[in-house]
């Protein structure tokens, strides 16, 4: 187990400490914007399979190459098959050296060219979270434009990117939140209406109010997914790609069974389906929502605004 605390993740750490490991074909490239995942403080606490040390973190990156600016695909060995990794798949930032450091190695197939529209953080904090909810939107819920959305738990980087998908998509999109300011900033992007999962059976009523829902993208789990249940349609397709509010309790099984409801399990992509996400974002002009930027002194502090509930986007590193 590591023993890092947040306290102890000082910059000292991941600035040039760990060897690159060359391998054949490499490219060395210079790191200008990271991203923060969870993943990076489950790591810090020891609570991530395959943890290896030394360990410099981080998925998400903007890179320099040659002068040219490109967005990196943190996917390491997928493998033949696109439905599933194989059992070699790894992200960056654990057993392969992560951006936050000020040089990267990395396989030129991994490089994207960074979409002309995008700010330099946006790129950096679009890799994980754009992947994940291209996965679960699009490659296994099928979203199609006129399909009624609803984005369970807005605020976090991949509910927002799944946002933003669907309604480029012509999906109807509707957001849940505990945060009355967090649903007042997704209707200003485009989301139709807006209801706070702790209320009592809100699944039943949202439903009654806007007619049910055809996709659903969740990352809480928990006993609130019968809500979830409540409110899909015939036939709907249901994403979950985390499971914050842990255990889904309370769920009988002729709920999904009448109803003929598709629950995928989803994390990541495959390297096709982050060049399909890269030319998704490209073609819309989406603009990933960034939370704050902060210096790569600040790492701490950036991990802590990370972890709050208030933090709607991602947060970025400034690495150079």
């Amino acid at each position: 187990m590591i023993a890092y605390q947040l306290t102890e993740l000082k910059a000292s750490l991941v600035r040039n400490e760990v060897a690159l490991n060359l391998e054949e074909g490499d490219l060395i490239c210079k790191n200008l914007y990271a991203g923060l995942n969870r993943r990076d403080h489950w790591i810090t606490q020891g609570l991530y399979p395959g943890i290896e040390l030394p360990c410099i973190l981080g998925s998400d990156g903007l890179v320099e190459y040659e002068g040219v600016k490109y967005v990196m695909n943190p996917n390491e060995n997928w493998g033949d098959r696109l439905d599933i990794p194989s059992s070699k798949y790894t992200i960056r930032g654990l057993q392969k050296q992560g951006t936050f450091a000020s040089e990267s190695a990395v396989q030129s197939k991994k490089l994207f060219k960074k979409p002309s529209h995008l700010s330099d953080a946006e790129a950096a904090i679009l890799p994980l979270g754009g992947l994940t909810a291209y996965r679960a939107l699009v490659s296994n819920c099928k979203v199609q434009a006129g399909d009624r959305v609803l984005i369970n738990g807005i605020g976090g980087g991949v509910a927002l990117l799944a946002f933003q998908f669907a309604i480029a998509l012509g999906a109807e999109v509707y957001v849940s939140s505990s945060s009355p300011s967090k649903m007042e900033k997704a209707i200003a992007l485009g989301a139709k209406d807006a209801i706070n999962y702790r209320d009592e059976q809100w699944g039943k009523s949202f439903k009654k109010k806007v007619g049910g829902f055809d996709v659903i993208i969740d990352s809480a789990g928990g006993e609130g997914f019968i809500d979830l249940i409540h409110a899909s349609n015939m036939g709907a397709r249901i994403g979950i790609f985390g499971g914050t509010r842990g255990y889904i309790n309370k769920l009988s099984p002729q709920h999904l069974f009448f109803k003929q409801i598709h629950i995928f399990g989803s994390t990541m992509g495959n390297d096709q389906e982050f060049a399909d996400m890269i030319d998704l974002v490209d073609k819309y002009e989406i603009k990933p929502i960034v939370d704050t930027v902060y210096s790569f002194d600040e790492v701490n502090e950036a991990m802590q605004r990370m972890l709050s509930p208030e933090k709607f986007g991602k947060v970025a590193i400034k690495i150079s």
